[in-house]
């Protein structure tokens, strides 16, 4: 990505220290962090961060559509700082969410048309869930040894 404060002012948004600091945390953190997980990620380097500022400028970056939040998780939202088009695979065990890009899964058709009859679509998001690869193993390997054990 080019710069980010660049990128900031051209969605109309004043690049403070604290609001690029904030996208670059989710540009190069692919996690899909909740708040809570990105103000004890910045808080050491940026100690006048308040949650406050932090929900604020999300709620910011939202409305601008430079950053998505994800609605995967009853209790905390997600967010995401890649805004193209993607999908979404949370796994059930250990909650780790993951994108799904097409290349994927060439079947999906991302790409939408913005406006459906008299509606304007601003954003789309699908999301999976089920079993990440590692959480699957265990789970297989974990019935494995239940069947060897019963023999």
């Amino acid at each position: 990505m080019k710069d980010i404060r660049a990128y900031l002012s051209e969605h109309g948004i004043r690049p403070s220290v604290q609001r690029i600091s904030i996208m670059e945390y989710l540009l190069t953190h692919k996690t899909h962090p909740t708040v809570d997980e990105m103000f004890i990620a910045l808080s050491d380097s940026m100690p006048t961060l308040s949650k406050t500022t932090l929900y604020n400028t999300l709620k910011l970056f939202v409305d601008r559509q430079v950053v998505l939040m994800l609605g995967l998780d009853e209790k905390n939202a997600r967010f995401d700082g890649d805004v193209s088009p993607h999908a979404h695979f949370k796994c059930s065990c250990c909650g780790r969410v993951e994108d799904i890009f097409e290349d994927e899964l060439p079947e999906l058709n991302l790409v939408f048309k913005n406006n459906i009859g008299r509606r304007f679509i601003m954003q789309t998001e699908l999301s999976y869930t089920g079993y990440c690869s590692d959480c699957y193993d265990k789970r297989i390997q974990s019935i494995d040894n239940s069947i060897t054990n019963t023999i």
